[in-house]
């Protein structure tokens, strides 16, 4: 690996300005692979005032044509060190290399969706006019513009960087903004090697893009969010910290992107066949459930329960996990302690409330290093228990029987989330109906799969405000103001 250790602040890659430095850990191994930079007040103060000057007084904001070369170049640096990209993501996220490379988001697809921004921003209509309109006996001719939002502070999660980072920060830069990147301190160099790339690879000028990388992220975060210089920040991560920085925002009145958890639904309907849907439930084991998106409640008919619990545990046999280098695992350790003791928590929880385990439940006797948590599966949920209600972020699936469609649906709608989630039917005709009454941002029918450059991803309820990708999400950075010119008689 060639990892980079060092904050980008203005242009340049340099140390924090208290020398600090913070361990990076392989949550696979639980040894130190490295360190990275500290940064501490002072650092985020230089990055915040170097992106307001690059956006004031430069003309990144206006130069479309200069936008969209830097773009470029930015997407032909990333391949360039594609490579080791993909082992510095394995290494600090725990996600096994196969889901580094074109079958998971952690690398090669993220880069390759630039390609969608350089596409469509030549063809964005920065100005429309609306036609004349008659207001106080004058006659006026009006214009709509699109404006870049201004700075905007990107605050980013550990288990899917590279991919959220440039889900953030591409359409920002694509629409005139210039920004701070705040890392999650679990994985830094997932962002501090985009500054090294800008820095060799992209003419960006300096203060456009800086990235602060932080051990303990409450401090600068606070300052970050609060600072009176941001416009915009936008955040993925927890509902509890969204609804921190929502409020932390508000004191400034500036615009807030929220991307938070879910507790999805996989709702598999009376007429769907058993062999190929249940194999969806495996998702819950893609990166050990560590994903907003996944599936992780899944709601069968009553009637069929005897037949979902005798083949879940062929299924969940044949997830194989415990080697970070294999080209064929979808499973790897949680990121850290912290997380691997919550994730066993809540299944202590799920057994004190009643819930039944069908299969794994605790630490795998045959790792002895690494932060992994067996796939586990509850039965006998009801909707009411904690495992049903809250975002556990592990392998864990609760297991809902439901009466009929209607209580399907009912049982899907009654949660705090509205993410995601998925519906199985013998026909598209009726999973799509069903479909249409869940109230998420995102549904998946019949074994389809939204994720992709050009699709809106967000969530309803506490799942947050805004859509990222897409249109909707380059709109996201945008401002929108209204010209009105008088005209003659």
């Amino acid at each position: 690996m060639n990892p980079e250790k060092r904050l980008f602040i203005d242009g340049e890659l340099c140390e924090a300005a208290s020398g600090k430095t913070y361990p990076n850990i392989n949550p696979a191994t639980e040894e130190v692979m490295g360190a990275v930079a500290d940064a501490g007040c002072e650092d985020m103060d230089r990055a915040i005032a170097a992106a307001r000057r690059a956006f004031d007084e430069t003309d990144w904001s206006t130069n479309h044509a200069f936008r969209h070369k830097c773009l470029q170049q930015l997407q032909q640096g990333l391949r360039a060190v594609q490579e080791d990209f993909k082992l510095q993501i394995a290494a600090e996220t725990g996600a096994p290399l196969g889901i580094c490379g074109e079958m998971g988001p952690q690398c090669e697809l993220p880069i390759g969706f630039i390609d969608y921004t350089l596409k469509s921003l030549p063809d964005f209509d920065w100005s429309r006019d609306i036609g004349v309109s008659e207001m106080m006996g004058g006659k006026n001719r009006r214009l709509v513009e699109k404006e870049a939002i201004g700075v905007v502070a990107c605050i980013t999660p550990w288990n899917v960087p590279l991919q959220i980072n440039l889900a953030k920060c591409v359409p920002a830069l694509a629409a005139g903004c210039t920004l701070i990147l705040k890392a999650a301190p679990e994985t830094p160099w997932s962002s501090t090697m985009l500054g090294r790339v800008i820095k060799e690879h992209t003419d960006i000028p300096p203060g456009v893009f800086n990235v602060i990388t932080s051990e303990d992220p409450k401090e600068v975060g606070d300052q970050l969010v609060g600072d009176p210089r941001v416009d915009m920040v936008s955040f993925t991560g927890s509902t509890a910290v969204g609804k921190h920085i929502m409020a932390r925002a508000a004191q400034t009145v500036k615009k807030v992107f929220l991307e938070l958890g879910g507790k999805s639904a996989n709702i598999i309907l009376d007429d769907a066949d058993l062999s190929s849907s249940l194999l969806s439930v495996l998702a819950v084991c893609f990166h050990s459930g560590q994903g907003c998106a996944i599936n992780t409640r899944l709601l069968i008919p009553r009637s069929r329960q005897a037949e979902v619990e005798a083949l879940l545990p062929t299924y969940f046999g044949f997830i194989q996990y415990g080697d970070p280098s294999s080209d064929s695992q979808i499973m790897g350790p949680l990121v850290n302690a912290r997380q691997r003791e919550r994730v066993l928590n809540y299944i202590e929880l799920g057994k004190a409330q009643g819930a039944r385990v069908l299969i794994g439940g605790g630490v795998p006797a045959h790792l002895d290093k690494g932060y992994y948590v067996e796939p586990t599966v509850f039965m006998d949920v009801t909707n009411e228990m904690t495992i049903a209600r809250e975002e556990i972020f592990g392998p864990v699936l609760a297991v809902i029987a439901y009466d009929d469609e209607d209580d399907a649906v009912r049982i899907a709608n009654d949660s705090d989330y509205g993410l995601s989630g998925s519906v199985w039917s013998e026909t598209d005709e009726r999973a799509l109906a069903v479909a249409r009454r869940i109230r998420a941002g995102t549904i998946n029918v019949n074994g389809g799969n939204f994720y992709g450059a050009d699709a809106p991803f967000g969530g309803y309820k506490q799942s947050g405000l805004g859509r990222e990708m897409g249109r909707e999400g380059f709109e996201e950075y945008l401002e929108t103001k209204t010209i009105a010119i008088a005209i003659g008689e």
